[in-house]
């Protein structure tokens, strides 16, 4: 039986350093599928860990199976040789050779469907935002990875999320696949593009069947010196490689100028924007009798939840995941926008989030949210727009940082509007300067993306 489980642990290693791309199919996580042998495997003569015993097996079931998938090369990252050399060449991988596909069984496996069923029969989103996480970093360890066990491996942390976008409703009955692959890499980032597919038609074009996009941005930092390091390079072969691997560093050189562009002063058109804003906020705080009815005050929109991170939600460096907090934002973004509108909401899209303070195991997370503003110029589908922003907070500092802000937009599910003649959404108005920049910033921020995606 030893002998049998060494053999499929090394065919396993092999399909993920191969370059060929291969699918890894999610099977549900009632018990744990790994189980099957409680004692220490013996490998080459080394004891290894069990795999249930590394963390992240806690998530969700494609955490799980990607876990198992790249197990060997998680153990270098637990258990690194002490006298490691980083590595000295880089090598030229295609974005081939770091595809990876995810297929998510839920025609036939109805415990895994229940995993991901949400109430009205689609798929958990903050579920799948957590899953999209997990395997952009598979897809980032399998393009940095020298296939040298005695090289130092690279930590690579997520740095930030371009905006993703929901195309159309994702059902929970019908099989799920996510695509994903390297499609640009710089000095010591790299930048994984992921799409979920899911066909309800048999022969249908595979454009169409795309329901939902994204771009993760990893960083590569050195195991033993925490500085940026080198990661392989990137060359694609085809034309629509090509084509993704030119978007996506006009997309890096855009956040590079954006980043050292330093904060204009308020010309007077903001100004005047600002006491626009403000104007209606003051009437709410001074009179509020005479308020308009169909307006809010935004700090009547907040919602705020607080935990305390566990280890369960570590990932191999013994930080939280990047897509648990994303899953965490989400749920309290849709609880918001649902008190908000008094309707169910539908997800759209999240913009570009940035990763920007690490959150570590027994921190004290404060997620905090509110409608930031609305849009209802379209009354079949009003927008809501919902702040969320995590705090670390250290009581015994008197210390609270900044984590991440998410930015989700929302609007009213179809059916729901249809059956409620008198549905209107409020619009959301500022009492403080400081939420009225807020609000031009987020404004000003999304005017530019769409004028950006227009002109390409």
């Amino acid at each position: 039986m030893k002998e049998e489980s060494n053999s499929q642990n090394l065919e396993k290693e092999m399909e993920f350093n191969s370059s060929s791309p291969r699918t890894i199919p999610v099977v549900s996580t009632l018990t744990n599928p790994f189980d099957n042998n409680n004692s220490l495997a013996c490998v080459n003569g080394h004891t290894r860990k069990p795999i249930a015993l590394c963390p992240g097996m806690y998530h969700s079931p494609v955490t799980n199976a990607l876990w198992e998938t790249r197990s060997k090369t998680f153990e270098r990252l637990l258990d690194p040789p002490e006298d490691a050399t980083p590595q000295s060449e880089l090598l030229t991988k295609t974005p081939k050779q770091s595809r990876t596909r995810i297929l998510y069984g839920f025609s036939t496996d109805y415990i895994l469907r229940e995993q991901y069923r949400d109430p009205w029969n689609e798929v958990r989103i903050g579920k799948l935002l957590e899953d999209l996480d997990a395997l952009a970093g598979t897809i980032s360890v399998k393009h940095c990875s020298d296939d040298d066990s005695t090289t130092r491996p690279l930590l690579l942390v997520t740095a930030s999320v371009d905006k993703i976008v929901l195309k159309k409703p994702i059902s929970v009955d019908v099989d799920l696949k996510i695509v994903g692959s390297a499609i640009w890499v710089g000095r010591s980032s790299i930048d994984i593009q992921l799409e979920v597919i899911q066909s309800t038609k048999e022969g249908s074009d595979t454009s169409d069947s795309v329901a939902l996009t994204a771009n993760f941005i990893f960083v590569a930092r050195d195991s033993k010196t925490g500085k940026a390091a080198p990661v392989n390079r990137l060359s694609p072969e085809t034309e629509k490689e090509r084509s993704l691997f030119e978007e996506a560093e006009a997309r890096s050189k855009l956040r590079k100028r954006k980043s050292v562009e330093k904060k204009k002063e308020i010309q007077n058109g903001d100004v005047n924007r600002l006491e626009a804003l403000l104007a209606e906020g003051r009437i709410f705080c001074d009179m509020p009798a005479l308020a308009d009815r169909n307006s809010i005050l935004l700090r009547d929109t907040c919602l705020e939840n607080s935990l305390i991170c566990q280890p369960q939600q570590r990932n191999i460096h013994g930080r939280i995941f990047g897509g648990f907090l994303m899953h965490r934002a989400f749920e309290l973004a849709f609880s918001t926008a649902y008190a908000f509108a008094g309707l169910v909401p539908y997800f759209l899209e999240v913009d570009h989030v940035d990763f920007l303070r690490p959150v570590d195991v027994g921190d004290f997370l404060r997620i905090k949210s509110c409608v930031l503003y609305t849009e209802h110029e379209n009354s079949e589908k009003p927008l809501i727009n919902i702040e969320v922003v995590a705090h670390v907070t250290r009581p015994e500092l008197r210390s609270s940082e900044v984590s991440n802000t998410f930015y989700f937009t929302f609007t009213a599910r179809p059916e729901a509007t249809a059956t409620n003649n008198g549905f209107r959404i409020r619009k959301v108005v500022p009492a403080t300067e400081e939420e009225a920049r807020r609000i031009l910033e987020h404004m000003d921020a999304e005017s530019m993306q769409s004028g950006e995606g227009k002109s390409k």
